[in-house]
C-alpha cells in the first residue's frame, strides 16, 4: 500500500521538520536505552495527530512506521483523536497493535482512549477487563500500559479494591512496571487514603516497589502531613 501523506509529505518527513524545533538531548536523557529519539515537543506532536485524525487515519495506521520513538507515540495519539469504531473490538484491536509497539514510558503514558469519557462509560466493563489482561501480560510496557491506564480510567469507588489487589499481585521485574505500580498506589492514596493505607500495611509488594511507593507519597503535594507520617512509619 502507498504510504500515507499529509500535505504531500510523509509522516516521517513531518516529524523530521518538527524535530528541528525540538530538544533531542533532553528527551534522550529522559529515555535511557531507547533508540532513535527525535525530541519533538508534545504539543507539536499532538497537533499533527489531530490533523491525521481528520484525514485518512485508517491508511495512516495501516502504513505507520515505528523507527523513531515519536512515530510510535504518534500512533497512540491518533488512536486517542479518532472516533472509535462502532464495534468496540475493532477499536481495541487497533489499540492492541499499538501496545505491542510501545518502546518507552512516554509512548505508553501519552495514550488516551478515543471517544472521551462517554466511550469509557459506554464500554466500562469491557475496557476494565481489557486493561486487566494487560496487567497480567509478560512484556514490561504491556504491563505498564495496563497499570497506567487502569489508574487513569478506573481509579474509582467501583474498582479501587480490585485495582489494589491487581497491583499487589504484579510480579514483574521491569523497572518501568515497578515505577508504574508505585505511581498508581500513590494516586490511590490521594483518592482513597484510609483504604490505601490499610493496603500498604498488609501488601506483598517487592521491597523496591514498596520503597518507591512510600517515596512518591512523601513527595506528593496532595497528601496531608499527618498521612505522610503514617505512611513513613511503614518503612521496611
Amino acid at each position: 500500500m502507498e504510504e500515507f501523506r499529509l500535505d504531500g509529505l510523509t509522516v516521517k518527513e513531518h516529524l523530521l521538520i518538527l524535530a528541528e524545533d525540538g530538544n533531542r538531548k533532553f528527551t534522550e536523557g529522559l529515555h535511557p536505552g531507547v533508540e532513535h529519539v527525535l525530541g519533538i515537543r508534545l504539543p507539536a506532536l499532538r497537533k499533527l495527530a489531530v490533523r491525521i485524525a481528520k484525514s485518512d487515519w485508517e491508511k495512516y495506521l495501516e502504513t505507520a512506521d515505528g523507527y523513531y520513538m515519536e512515530e510510535r507515540m504518534l500512533q497512540g495519539m491518533v488512536l486517542g483523536c479518532i472516533k472509535p469504531d462502532k464495534d468496540v473490538e475493532v477499536y481495541l484491536h487497533r489499540v492492541t497493535c499499538f501496545v505491542w509497539n510501545i518502546n518507552s514510558w512516554s509512548v505508553c503514558d501519552t495514550f488516551k482512549f478515543g471517544g472521551g469519557p462517554a466511550f469509557v462509560r459506554q464500554h466500562s466493563d469491557r475496557l476494565w477487563n481489557y486493561l486487566k489482561e494487560w496487567m497480567k501480560a509478560s512484556g514490561e510496557y504491556e504491563v505498564r500500559f495496563g497499570v497506567v491506564m487502569g489508574m487513569s480510567y478506573f481509579l474509582d469507588a467501583d474498582h479501587v479494591d480490585e485495582l489494589l489487589s491487581l497491583l499487589d499481585g504484579i510480579r514483574h521485574e521491569g523497572y518501568y512496571v515497578r515505577m508504574a505500580v508505585s505511581w498508581a498506589l500513590s494516586v490511590c492514596l490521594v483518592k482513597f487514603p484510609e483504604k490505601t493505607l490499610a493496603f500498604l500495611q498488609n501488601c506483598h509488594l517487592d521491597d523496591f516497589t514498596f520503597r518507591k511507593t512510600l517515596q512518591k507519597i512523601g513527595e506528593s503535594y496532595r497528601v496531608s502531613e499527618e498521612m505522610k507520617k503514617a505512611v513513613k512509619a511503614l518503612k521496611r
